[in-house]
């Protein structure tokens, strides 16, 4: 199963599967998986790994970018260090026309993730982006920072667990709550990605482009690699932007195990999504 849903183990692999989609006429992010680590050798090794993808893209002329968790790239004992880290693939990005996603984790990382997106913009406008959680309380005032700078985000449900002091426990209002942020965000005049599968949420903002004329060229649909491809695949022949979310790498299968563990309905969610595919 997990071919279905994780790339491969190499840089090689990463870089054929894009290769696939973007035959279809699909965008892709390259995720290197792992996170969590507690040594300088174990962060530079991970950001080794991003240098050779942003490479790879542009050698293969590749409609790709990249994604990175900052706990990856030393976060969690010397943020001063993640920062340099990151501020170096940003910069190898911008050199090579591509593009850096700092991608969101648990709530604990929310802030330090938006303040390093910030400084980076700062110094490579256009280059780097980050993400944010439609579960989350905060994330309206989130999104307006950011789209007040200019600063692409993409837009998530979120899959960690979090309290309810944070969160929205029940699945109507964070589906109220991302519909509500993704019209906020296609009509900002700011690119930015729509990550779903929620067929219904697809469907309500399809309308709301066409009853507002939105341009396609504002926006794009994001989805998972292996999820809904059949719906990739629709949005495709409608003329909208697609982007598939690549992961791969040998820490796959703690990756994943984490995942489902640590929020059920990310088991749900799973299996409802190899039915529909």
């Amino acid at each position: 199963m997990s071919s279905r849903f994780v790339a491969g183990m190499t840089v090689e692999d990463a870089i054929a599967a894009c290769e696939r989609l973007n035959r279809e006429g699909i965008a892709a992010t390259l995720d290197s998986l792992g996170e969590s680590v507690t040594k300088e050798t174990e962060a530079r090794r991970s950001a080794d790994v991003y240098h050779q993808l942003l490479d790879a893209i542009a050698a293969h002329s590749l409609n790709a970018n990249v994604s990175v968790k900052l706990s990856q790239m030393g976060m969690d004992f010397d943020p001063g260090l993640a920062e340099t880290i990151v501020g170096e693939l940003v910069e190898h990005a911008s050199r090579v026309d591509s593009f850096v996603r700092i991608d969101m984790e648990g709530s604990p990382y929310t802030e330090a993730t938006i303040s390093m997106t910030e400084h980076l913009q700062s110094r490579s406008r256009d280059r780097v982006g980050t993400v944010l959680q439609a579960y989350l309380y905060r994330t309206e005032t989130d999104a307006e920072r950011l789209l007040d700078q200019r600063i692409r985000i993409r837009l998530c449900k979120g899959a960690y667990k979090e309290p309810p002091e944070i969160a929205f426990p029940d699945k109507k209002d964070v589906d109220t709550n991302y519909g509500k942020l993704a019209r906020r965000m296609m009509t900002s005049g700011v690119f930015c990605g729509i990550a779903t599968h929620d067929e219904a949420i697809v469907e309500s903002l399809l309308t709301f482009v066409r009853e507002r004329s939105v341009s396609k060229d504002t926006f794009e649909f994001q989805m998972l690699y292996g999820i809904r491809r059949d719906l990739q695949r629709r949005l495709v022949r409608m003329g909208f932007g697609v982007r598939v979310y690549v992961p791969f790498g040998p820490e796959w299968y703690p990756y994943f195990m984490r995942r489902l563990a640590e929020r059920p309905a990310n088991v749900i969610f799973l299996l409802k999504n190899l039915l529909q595919s």
